[in-house]
């Protein structure tokens, strides 16, 4: 372990210790401090911050399109990827103090695989049971860290489910040709296999705060964690009114069609709009074209409303900026970029 420094956050004046060891990401999230944030890679830019006070900061690799070189000298700085090796004040520019202040303990655990299923030719339904320890905590749209067996590797993956007592989690996780975890998903899986885990993490979870009609985007294994949150909108019996569109390419494409038809009487005003990309050939009856082309036809004025979208980091920015236009506030909108490890390898990553 390294020497340890106090990074103070503001506007919100929390203060915690780092080790020089650890991000400054991963030190908050082990304090029960949620900061906002979606790779833990350095690529989606959820965690950019701005430095106040203080210089001596290493980095651990990013992508330059998260923190783009001129965007450092000025004094930003993405957390999951930053090590502090003197004091800092960092002002947070992407926060929620109502989830800062709520941030559950990361815990590490063990699952076992209970069943892999096809939902599309390209996605699967992973389903595992904790082992140990007897719990591990969670809010739903919120995702796992699981290790690849046989690996040091870990892929995160949102939950689909919401919390329970059995201790299973869900997922839904697209595979990618050569992916790590997704060969090993598709080619080794089985029953009673056990994973290495960490929970939680992310932001991607309901504010309990507020009435206000939402808004969900999303696209491929994006269905997981909306999935979650619809469920636990179901569960809680909570009175927004919400619409989700989602986007695939094909009929073929689209997946849990039966479940988000029997939870929409459950829930307030609720409108599912799929859509699809390549149209199918004529087949299809319902809507057509990028999913944000289907927001923008469908929604004239979203004044007021929050926003969760979720997806491939293009979706993400496209779907973000749509939204803005239809007037939904910049800080309504939350988000996760499902963005991959090794990219040009065509790997799995966050999900």
């Amino acid at each position: 372990m390294g020497d340890k420094h106090v990074v103070r956050f503001e506007p919100v004046g929390i203060e915690i210790e780092v080790d020089e060891d650890q991000n400054i990401l991963r030190a908050a999230a082990e304090q029960g401090v949620q900061l906002m944030h979606g790779c833990k890679e350095g690529q989606c830019s959820a965690c950019k911050s701005f430095v106040l006070e203080g210089e001596d900061i290493e980095y651990d690799s990013y992508s330059t399109f998260a923190l783009p070189d001129y965007e450092k000298e000025e004094g930003h700085t993405l957390l999951c990827r930053a090590h502090a090796y003197e004091d800092l004040v960092i002002e947070l520019t992407n926060y929620d103090e109502e989830i800062i202040r709520s941030g559950l303990p990361l815990t590490k655990g063990v699952v076992e695989v209970v069943s892999v299923e096809a939902v599309t030719h390209d996605m699967r339904h992973l389903t595992v049971k904790l082992v140990e320890p007897s719990e591990i905590k969670f809010f739903p749209g919120q995702y796992m860290d699981l290790v690849c067996p046989g690996t040091e590797e870990s892929r995160s993956f949102s939950m689909a489910n919401t919390p329970n007592r059995d201790g299973t989690y869900e997922f839904v996780i697209k595979v990618y040709p050569g992916g790590l975890f997704g060969t090993w998903l598709d080619e080794k899986a089985a029953p009673g296999d056990r994973l290495d885990v960490e929970a939680p993490f992310g932001t991607f979870t309901l504010r309990q705060n507020r009435s206000s009609p939402i808004v969900f985007v999303g696209g491929g294994a994006g269905m997981a964690p909306v999935l979650g949150l619809l469920r636990a909108m179901a569960d809680g019996g909570v009175e927004r009114r919400a619409t989700f569109y989602y986007g695939a390419r094909t009929a073929a494409d689209l997946c849990f069609e039966k479940e988000i038809a029997e939870l929409a009487p459950q829930l307030n005003g609720f409108r599912y709009v799929p859509a699809l990309s390549d149209g199918d050939g004529g087949d299809w009856a319902g809507e057509t074209g990028l999913i944000t082309e289907v927001v923008r036809r469908n929604e004239s004025d979203l004044k007021g409303a929050d926003a969760y979208v979720c997806g491939p980091p293009p979706m993400v920015d496209a779907a973000i900026a749509t939204l803005t236009q239809l007037g939904v506030s910049e800080t309504n909108i939350f988000y996760d970029k499902f963005t991959t490890t090794g990219e040009q390898e065509g790997e799995d990553g966050q999900q």
